[in-house]
This record gives C-alpha cells, structure tokens and sequence, in this order.
C-alpha cells in the first residue's frame, strides 16, 4: 500500500471516528454543554477530513491541524487523568489521540514547491 492510500484509509477512518460523535452529541448534548461543544467540533472535523480523502494534497493544513490538535488534546487529558479530574480509563482517549496524531504526522501529503503548485493551478 502507497502513502497516499495509505492516508486516504487513514483520513477515512479518523473522519468516521470523529463523525460518529454525532450520536452522543445528539443523546447527551443538553447534559453536558462542554462535552456537546467539543464533540460538534470534532463531527465538524470528521466531516471536513472525509471530505479531503479527494485531494489530500490540498489539505495539507486540514491534516496537520487535526494531527496538532489531537497532540495538544491528548496532552491536556494526560494532564487532568494525572491530577485525578478524570477517570484514569480516560488514557485510552489519550492513546488513541497520539495514534491519531503520529498517523497523519507520519503519512501527511509532501510540501508542494512554489512551481509544481503553480502548475497544478494552471
């Protein structure tokens, strides 16, 4: 398997992932307003990466700010599971959040020179 597909079954299944928050939002959103607004957040994203499996070269900064943000979400519940203002089971969000992150970190689509872009947009 290339890169490129590589990524695109990864775009694919994180968008699924974050999209599937659509249910708990629906469910559990009037019981928790942090929870329902951070979970719109992230169907929003969902639907957004599902959208740049096409040309994941185009959305280069889409794939690096879902990477970014997982990264700093992680490190945030790593954080509060450690000063016990959440259940320890909560380091699996954290794992699957550096998965997620080191993912498309690792297969992100290559910097296109000023040339090969202008050539593309021509």
């Amino acid at each position: 398997m290339n890169r490129e597909r590589a990524l695109k079954v990864v775009l694919v299944l994180v968008g699924l992932l974050f999209l599937a928050g659509i249910y708990p939002l629906i469910v559990f959103g009037r019981q928790g307003p942090a929870v329902a607004m951070m979970l719109s957040v992230y169907v929003t994203l969902g639907i957004f990466l599902l959208l740049a499996v096409r040309n994941p070269s185009a959305n280069r900064s889409l794939i690096a700010f879902t990477a970014w943000s997982s990264f700093a979400h992680a490190a945030v519940m790593a954080v509060q599971a450690y000063q016990k203002l959440i259940e320890r089971g909560e380091l699996l969000g954290v794992a699957a959040l550096v998965v997620i992150g080191v993912a498309l970190i690792a297969l992100a689509p290559a910097k296109q020179s000023v040339e090969l872009a202008a050539a593309a947009g021509a």
